[in-house]
């Protein structure tokens, strides 16, 4: 037999991690990613302390990673992603098979986080933070403008955290869920405290209470808070959550993959649609009906916030959810009607459904939160997807979101400019 004969061509024989990686084109730690989440096996031969792996499956694995490329590489339009996060279908969304909704009610934000990250359940998962890192993070934060959006301070936390951790470019699935453990509460506790500060080791939703309002908190409330994150977690490829995608693509680190995500969440048709909606609810609350404040809406070409959602024909499951906790908050009564005031007056002339950015208002409304509190709890909220998303991108072939540009430009060959 020829020393130089590709190893994959010889029989019986089994593949090197290193081989497996080549052939696979990724590094030898996506290999063992690979093993983890069940899609390659491999074993140690006698005598031997290295992993092997079974050519034939190595191969089959390449194909079937070759066609997804062919699948993914056509026009942005076109583009789909294999993902084992969530489904949403005929006006349900499920994590991993599992009713999202009643996953939501019934266990914490945390729980559910652990539950997107790993499919295993998490009874009494807790997130906290080094110190170190806290203190690094909120000196960031407080250096900036008392202007700063929620946003920025979080994607200023973000990066601080990342400095302080010099282990961010381990990108094997131990390392990313613990970054996700502390980046997670880094991001609450680095936000200004306005209310009552609860100690780390207490459940995210009441930590989070104390950076959004002065309010004294009830279970009630603090329950539609902990709902509210778990619903928020994760909802297939939104855009941020594409971007998170792309950046895990190339293998940017996970601190870098959700900075990629608080970027895009800034713009008005994402994150921050909440806040457009509390507007319009204190709008209807001070004049007492919703009408003249529809119309003004409709006068100046607005589309009517908080209504409506390309993936529900219904209304949004999230706000279903939102809504019936909320009836048991009795300061929420004023806006919950203010916000079917919105719903019936609207449905006069379009069939639309309140989605979770109604929902969401109600709730940042009625506990004295700033406009801003609904962006700040959809960022911190699917920070635990973005994570989830960039782990099973970390275990797919390095930078297959690449779509093709169409050129649309003038023709080569140009006179060159005078």
């Amino acid at each position: 037999m020829r020393d130089h004969e590709p190893a994959q061509d010889r029989p019986g024989r089994r593949l090197s991690t290193k081989e497996t990686a080549e052939l696979l084109g990724v590094k030898p730690e996506t290999v063992y990613a690979y093993v983890s989440r069940g899609l390659l096996s491999s074993r140690r031969e006698p005598g031997g302390r290295a992993s092997t792996f079974d050519t034939k499956e190595v191969e089959a694995l390449a194909r079937r990673n070759r066609r997804e490329a062919v699948g993914t590489s056509g026009s942005a339009n076109d583009m789909s992603v294999r993902t084992h996060l969530t489904l949403i279908e005929q006006d349900h969304y499920y994590f991993r098979g599992v009713d999202a909704t009643e996953l939501a009610t019934r266990h914490s934000y945390e729980e559910v986080a652990e539950w997107l990250w790993t499919g295993r359940p998490a009874p009494g998962a807790t997130f906290t933070a080094p110190e170190a890192t806290v203190e690094v993070a909120r000196r960031a934060v407080n250096a900036l403008s008392e202007h700063a959006s929620p946003i920025d301070r979080l994607r200023v936390a973000a990066i601080a955290a990342a400095a302080e951790d010099p282990l961010r470019f381990d990108l094997s699935e131990e390392a990313v869920l613990g970054t996700g453990r502390i980046l997670i509460p880094t991001l609450v506790a680095a936000l200004p405290a306005v209310g009552h500060d609860h100690e780390d080791g207490a459940p995210l939703a009441h930590r989070l209470w104390g950076r959004l309002t002065g309010h004294a908190p009830d279970e009630a409330s603090l329950r539609v808070l902990n709902t509210a994150l778990a619903l928020l977690a994760d909802h297939d490829l939104a855009a941020s959550t594409l971007a998170v995608r792309v950046a895990a693509s190339a293998r940017a680190h996970a601190y870098a993959a959700v900075s990629a995500g608080l970027g895009v969440l800034e713009g008005p048709l994402h994150g921050a649609a909440s806040g457009l909606v509390h507007r319009m609810l204190l709008d209807v609350l001070d004049q007492g009906t919703a009408v003249p404040v529809i119309a003004d809406e409709l006068r100046a070409g607005r589309r009517i916030p908080g209504l409506g959602h390309r993936l529900y024909t219904g209304e949004d499951p999230r706000a279903r959810v939102l809504f019936d906790l909320l009836e048991q908050v009795p300061r929420a009564e004023p806006a919950l009607l203010a916000a079917r005031d919105i719903v019936a007056t609207t449905a006069r002339h379009a069939p639309l459904h309140a989605n979770v950015d109604l929902a969401l208002a109600v709730f940042t409304a009625s506990s004295g939160m700033p406009a801003t509190a609904g962006e700040t709890i959809f960022a911190v909220a699917r920070t635990a997807g973005w994570i989830a998303h960039a782990l099973e991108e970390y275990g797919e072939r390095p930078l297959r979101m690449r779509p093709s540009g169409h050129y649309a430009g003038p023709r080569p060959p140009q006179p060159m400019p005078e």
